[in-house]
């Protein structure tokens, strides 16, 4: 109420509101839901509010978003291959699992002529084998290389083992990947040995020659 003219309006400020005497009761519900979507994963900085044993604090996105295991990726030759040389490329026939009972987790690795890219950057666990069947007595190599993706591989786990003529024999090599850039840090996966002529083993319904990869963190 007032005397006389009208005083003229004045916006109300921080300081003529006391400290700690909002309420929830006079919070709208939509406070949250009415403003603009973030509209991708938060980064790292990005501040959330919580309340502490019922204390306000800020907390950065970091502290509270998922960890553990979040790709798991398998892949397999669909079809046989030979072995042509001491390293043959395994750059066709790759497929991803899909055989009932199988699965995978998480974004997929993609494939372009046996190199592989990783879906985002981290530390993987990589488990390549390789099925042989023997043409002549002599040794099978299973092979994991980093590529560059210029022009440089760089073999990183080469595994050998003696095959004997006509018989199949199985080998397996594994190694942690460190990939920094998903552009530069990519895979790929080589057989070979002095066994020419040898089967390297491959389905589409079952893994004989296959790869598995794990993301087990940041890198």
């Amino acid at each position: 109420m007032f005397i006389g003219k009208k005083p003229t309006d004045a916006p109300l400020t921080s300081s003529d509101v006391a400290d700690g005497i909002i309420t929830n009761a006079k919070l709208a519900q939509d406070i949250i839901s009415a403003d603009t979507a973030l509209g991708a994963e938060p980064a790292d900085t990005d501040e959330f509010l919580v309340s502490d044993a019922g204390t306000l604090k800020r907390m950065d996105y970091s502290y509270i978003k998922a960890s553990g295991i979040t790709v798991a990726d398998n892949w397999r030759l669909n079809a046989n291959d030979t072995v042509d040389s001491s390293e043959t490329d395994l750059d066709t026939g790759w497929e991803r699992v899909d055989t009932t009972g199988q699965g995978t987790l998480g974004s997929a690795m993609t494939q372009s002529s046996g190199i592989f890219t990783f879906p985002s950057t981290g530390i993987y666990f990589i488990r390549f084998q390789i099925y042989y069947v023997g043409n002549t007595a002599d040794y099978g190599r299973a092979i994991i290389k980093h590529y560059d993706g210029s022009s440089t591989y760089t073999i990183i786990s080469d595994v050998r083992t003696d095959i004997q003529s006509s018989k199949q024999e199985v080998i397996t090599t594994s190694t942690l990947f460190d990939c920094q850039n998903t552009s530069t840090d990519k895979c790929r996966f080589d057989a070979g040995g002095n066994e020419n002529d040898a089967v390297i083993a491959g389905s589409t319904t079952d893994n004989r020659t296959s790869a598995i990869f794990i993301r087990l963190g940041d890198t």
